[in-house]
């Protein structure tokens, strides 16, 4: 697994575990065309799938990660 993969991964298991975002979602936004491992909470918040504050948080785990 190369190191971008594995912060994915983490990133999902932090979106699913501490903010209780469901699968589904992740899914969707997974599935867009534009979708990098860097665009990923932006897409989440572009459809509506997490609050702004939300996104604060995901922002300051990747800084951390």
């Amino acid at each position: 697994m190369t190191n971008e993969s594995t912060t994915q991964a983490r990133l999902i298991q932090f979106l699913r575990e501490e903010l209780s975002i469901p699968t589904e979602s992740i899914a969707i936004a997974l599935k867009q065309p534009e979708q990098d491992s860097n665009l990923l909470p932006m897409i989440l918040w572009q459809y509506g799938l997490i609050t702004l504050e939300q996104l604060d948080r995901i922002f300051d785990w990747l800084e951390t990660a």
